[in-house]
């Protein structure tokens, strides 16, 4: 059995989400969003470099010693699977181990809002999961695409990296190709999904132009394209789309947005009240004439408050949920207001109330 399957172990045996390995300190779990050490020596280069060759295959150890960092798929002898990113550092390498379930979350365990499996129903268009790294993107774009395939007879096409979720096929026919192992780079992967009669494209990241102009082509040509951007809200996911594109595609940017885009669900994860988990908190943007004409005409800073007045079609902006979730006492107010936009709201529920008004929005 390979050495550092006893810190993935250790690390599941206490209800972790990461377990970090980095030189110079001893190996670290983080629980309920908090980054803790565990009873161990400081890792030393040479140790930890032995460890992490251990899983490697020969093709994965050339890639790396040429000096590319590495993400794949591991799934220890003893069952337990995970994301692995593995870099260097200056004082040596480092690995962040993900813990990926076994069973395929569902919409429904997830306490996800019912508007979600709505937004299964699209047959074409564009449906985007933002938030920042470790907030549970990939989780519910997996309880998607298990909705979907339990309930559609579809084709979907799911490009990641690397792929976490294993997706049996059901009722629908589920292929799932990993960057770096089935394809070169997402917009590859887009270009040859349109070629395999998709009903579903999945896009595990869209980080360049290239990937969100084929993404977009894929969207406007009849198929329903889920994906995910690192933004923090619904206004700065269609800012970016925009801004990513080369100047003389603006217009066709905002008329696609405007067109195609269906829906922008932005998630943060909010300890709960007992400090012992974390809570998916988020913010829905549903597209409709209003916020078409919006995005088209450069008003995209309007946004919000059409989120706070479209509560009857299940959209919701990101204070509304926060508060909604603290009334429910389903969250902690005092990590709840470190994702809030207007802090001062949230001023009653905290502890430290002579503190609120000289905190910042993000947004400032």
């Amino acid at each position: 059995m390979p050495r550092i399957d006893s810190f993935l172990k250790l690390g599941l045996a206490q209800g972790c989400s990461d377990v970090h390995l980095a030189v110079g300190i001893p190996p670290m779990l983080r629980m309920n969003g908090d980054l803790m050490p565990i009873k161990f020596r400081d890792l030393a280069d040479t140790e930890l470099e032995s460890y992490i060759m251990e899983i490697l295959s020969d093709s994965q150890k050339e890639l790396f010693y040429s000096g590319h960092d590495l993400d794949f798929s591991y799934v220890g002898e003893e069952g337990g699977r995970f994301r692995v990113n593995l870099f260097r550092k200056d004082s040596g390498i480092g690995a962040v181990f993900r813990y990926i379930p076994d069973e395929v979350p569902t919409l429904e365990k997830l306490n996800m809002p019912a508007v979600l499996r709505d937004f299964c129903d699209f047959h074409q268009g564009m449906v985007l999961v933002t938030g920042s790294t470790g907030t549970g993107k990939s989780t519910t774009l997996a309880a998607m695409i298990h909705h979907l395939n339990s309930t559609r007879s579809l084709n979907i096409i799911s490009l990641e990296d690397p792929i976490e979720f294993v997706h049996p096929s059901d009722k629908s026919q589920v292929i799932q190709r990993e960057l770096g192992t089935h394809l070169t780079s997402f917009a590859d992967g887009v270009r040859s999904a349109m070629r395999e009669d998709p009903d579903v494209v999945l896009v595990g990241e869209l980080r360049d132009a290239e990937t969100i102009s084929m993404a977009m082509t894929a969207a406007e040509t009849g198929h329903l394209v889920l994906g995910t951007l690192h933004t923090t809200s619904a206004v700065k996911t269609i800012d970016r789309i925009i801004d990513a594109l080369p100047g003389e595609l603006r217009e066709q940017t905002k008329s696609f947005l405007g067109q195609s885009l269906k829906a922008v669900v932005t998630q943060v994860l909010v300890k709960t009240p007992d400090g012992r988990g974390r809570k998916a908190v988020l913010e829905i943007l549903i597209s409709n004439r209003a916020i078409a004409k919006l995005i088209t005409t450069d008003q995209t800073h309007q946004i919000p408050a059409q989120l706070q007045t479209g509560r009857n079609v299940g959209m919701q902006s990101m204070d509304q949920a926060l508060l909604e979730a603290i009334d429910a006492n389903e969250v902690d107010p005092n990590d709840a207001v470190r994702y809030a936009s207007d802090k001062k709201r949230f001023q009653r529920f905290i502890g430290d109330s002579m503190a609120v008004p000289t905190m910042k929005s993000e947004d400032q």
